[in-house]
């Protein structure tokens, strides 16, 4: 039951990792990218990285709803399919 348990919360995590990660790499690149337009162009205005960032992420998190959406209904179809009582 133990081993079960860790499983499920195993599969949980890894999910939110494999469902987060496109959103954070997005993020990332457009920081980088902005940084270095701001490091070239000489502005060190420091909000600036943050509004391309924000609408960008959202932009993919949008994209990316029903990918996102397909994921977490196959988890909880497993996850409620799993019965205690058989162990299946």
């Amino acid at each position: 039951m133990e081993n079960e348990t860790l499983d499920i919360v195993r599969e949980a995590f890894t999910l939110m990792m494999v469902i987060s990660a496109p959103i954070l790499l997005v993020g990332l690149v457009v920081g980088l990218v902005v940084s270095v337009l701001q490091a070239v162009t000489q502005i060190q205005e420091q909000t600036l990285v943050f509004v391309p960032k924000i609408l960008s992420m959202v932009a993919v998190s949008i994209a990316l709803l029903s990918w996102i959406s397909v994921k977490l209904m196959e988890y909880s179809t497993e996850l409620f399919s799993w019965s205690p009582v058989t162990g299946s």
